[in-house]
């Protein structure tokens, strides 16, 4: 029993090693995921989806190497934490490092129209997008009057408000369509065998 618990804890990889490695995985994979686009991060297909979760699991060797105790893992663990914390902390008070290692905004819809080319540039179709904004409750891409893929690889979509004409049409139309239904209901009455019989 002793020996299985000296097993679990005793460390096969020198410490500085076990730091080093989450490390070079760490800056490796921030690098990569940059370069490979925000559409990675917002996983609008079943690819994008397959390629995040056998990440971890395709880099996890490289992190904690042939050490397989729970000292190490342990290690491994605290130093990615505190590598993200010292990262995030840097680039909370360095605004423009923090545009460039995260990116900026795509605007992929403006005033109502797709902008094909911020689309093409990250790899996006429309159906992708129009997809996407389905999940947030749009019935289709004309009821969006901007759309924003985010850094991190959320897209926010802004409803289309009618303008002031629509507005006018769509009141117009209302009415006249009350009237229309008003005038087959006198209809229907006067057209009733009990209206005939009356007269």
């Amino acid at each position: 029993m002793h020996h299985i618990t000296a097993d679990m804890f005793a460390l096969s990889l020198p410490l500085a090693e076990k730091m080093l490695r989450p490390l070079v995985v760490y800056v490796f994979l921030v690098v990569a995921l940059r370069l490979a686009g925000k559409r990675e991060l917002a996983q609008l297909n079943p690819f994008d989806l397959v390629v995040l979760l056998t990440l971890s699991n395709t880099v996890q060797n490289a992190i904690i190497g042939e050490d397989n105790s729970v000292t190490g893992g342990l290690i491994g663990a605290t130093t990615l934490l505190a590598i993200n914390y010292v990262v995030v902390r840097f680039l909370y008070s360095h605004e423009k490092l923090d545009r460039l290692v995260e990116g900026e905004p795509d605007v992929l819809v403006e005033r109502g129209a797709v902008v094909e080319a911020n689309l093409k540039r990250e790899l996006l179709t429309r159906a992708e997008l129009e997809s996407a904004a389905h999940r947030q409750g749009f019935a289709s891409l004309e009821d969006v009057e901007r759309a924003v893929l985010e850094p991190g690889g959320a897209i926010c979509f802004i409803a289309r408000t009618p303008t002031q004409d629509e507005a006018k049409q769509a009141e117009l139309v209302g009415r006249l369509d009350a009237i229309e239904r008003r005038l087959g209901q006198i209809q229907g009455r006067l057209e009733s065998p009990n209206f005939n019989a009356g007269s």
